[in-house]
């Protein structure tokens, strides 16, 4: 019997040419496959939010797969490069969800490159009592303290009349996240961190797109973030980023994304420093190796490549997805204005162009009807709806675990919690689905 072996072995010309047989067929299926079903009025449920992705997406993300490069690479270095772009921030570095975002960039406000600045167990960081929990959660995992203060309606934002007041000798810093896309007041926010030499961390994950005084939002604070969540503006499925202008604060961001390591390697290089076996940090001996030398608290939180490659794609739609949710938003807004004795209707905060992630709704303190039984309305006609996020987050019951202050009353965030909504405006709504929103809220109100 003949056992030799069949030669396979084919050239880089070949492979180039299966790759681009590949790509192009994978662009036909998604096409034919992941094609959007029309909306059908009463039976298409029109979702709050969700993915908008095509036939590039696919074929980027197969790309990605043929490489075979299973952690972050080639498409990573590429997105971030755009996401620096697109931000106007020089230093962005990619993680794998918004919240580790927001863990790398409160750890890296703690970490020991900032020295004496560092934020240390015990200090107060002012924050909005309504949001979403991982917004706070890295402070508790930093030994921090959040200072909850009330938020305001109709811009979901935090009340910055209370900054002042939150005051006092252990506040550091402010994490404070801009609403739905809707920025809060800047202005007031950098001019209590300018007056008071705090540091600032603008949760911008809800928010890409977002301006204030004509910058995007993530550029005022000391550092930012976002998530790529399919639910967010553009999306990896898994996804974040952290970014900064500062190099200190890139570097605690990047050593708590890689294991907390000294080392700045990228995956699959050594000696970038030039001196890999010629460091001496902690008790450690002359010569340990660099790239198993541990600075700071840190995890594994990278994003993978293939990852990478779906925003990578995203990154090219993303204006007509903001002009799109914009679009959205003011067509549903001028069609239910007039319902603005049952329903208080979102307000842009001064100054701002706000990027839209949903379209928030606080049902009137006098209205005849409550939150409970409008949404069962909307879910019945296929309208789906969420809450703002954590509601009053005081009252969830995690909280009872952890030390935190309250400024104030909270009287508008209790509101949140018990009268406000949000539906959705996302890139895949379409016109005829918007109309069909307005006549079912209208629909609603004139029983009442």
């Amino acid at each position: 019997m003949n056992t030799e072996a069949t030669d396979i072995s084919i050239t880089r010309d070949d492979a180039d040419e299966l790759r681009h047989k590949i790509l192009e067929l994978v662009g036909k299926f998604a096409n034919r496959a992941h094609a959007r079903a029309p909306f059908v009025p009463g039976k298409s449920v029109i979702p709050v939010s969700g993915m908008v992705y095509g036939e590039s997406e696919m074929m980027t993300l197969v790309d990605s797969a043929l490489d075979f490069w299973l952690t972050t690479g080639r498409f990573n270095e590429a997105f971030e490069r755009g996401l620096s772009d697109f931000m106007g921030v020089k230093n962005v570095l990619t993680v794998n969800s918004g919240s580790s975002a927001n863990l790398v960039a409160v750890t890296a406000l703690a970490s020991p490159f900032l020295e004496d600045r560092a934020l240390k167990p015990g200090d107060e960081v002012i924050t909005c009592a309504t949001g979403f929990p991982t917004t706070v959660n890295p402070l508790f995992q930093n030994g921090l303290v959040p200072v909850f203060l009330d938020v305001d309606i109709p811009t979901y934002n935090i009340d910055v009349s209370q900054l002042e007041n939150a005051m006092s000798d252990r506040t550091r810093a402010l994490a404070i996240a801009h609403t739905l896309g809707n920025p809060f007041n800047l202005d007031a926010v950098m001019k209590l961190a300018k007056k008071h030499d705090l540091w600032v961390l603008e949760d911008c994950c809800d928010a890409l797109g977002a301006k204030y005084d004509g910058r995007n939002v993530g550029t005022f604070g000391d550092v930012a973030t976002l998530s790529f969540y399919p639910a967010h503006h553009i999306t990896t499925g898994e996804g974040g980023a952290a970014f900064t202008r500062h190099s200190l604060i890139r570097r605690g961001i990047e050593s708590a994304r890689d294991w907390g390591r000294h080392c700045w390697c990228a995956p699959g290089m050594d000696n970038t420093c030039k001196q890999r076996f010629d460091w001496q940090l902690g008790d450690l001996p002359h010569g340990y190796d660099h790239k198993y030398i541990y600075y700071t608290t840190g995890y594994n939180l990278k994003m993978t490549d293939m990852q990478a490659a779906i925003g990578l794609a995203q990154l090219d739609k993303v204006d007509a997805f903001i002009t799109a949710r914009l679009h959205n938003f003011s067509r549903l807004k001028d069609g239910i204005n007039d319902l603005s004795n049952f329903l208080i209707m979102p307000q842009a905060t001064e100054n701002s162009e706000p990027s839209w992630f949903g379209f928030p709704i606080t049902v009137a303190d006098d209205a005849p009807f409550d939150r409970k039984t409008l949404i069962a309305f909307l879910t019945e006609k296929k309208i789906a709806t969420r809450m703002i996020f954590g509601g009053n987050l005081v009252r969830q019951p995690y909280l009872s675990h952890h030390k935190f202050r309250v400024s104030g009353e909270l009287h508008e965030s209790d509101r949140v919690m018990n009268q406000s909504f949000w539906v959705g405006v996302f890139p895949a709504i379409t016109d005829p689905a918007i109309d069909y929103m307005v006549d079912c809220f209208h629909e609603f109100c004139r029983r009442y």
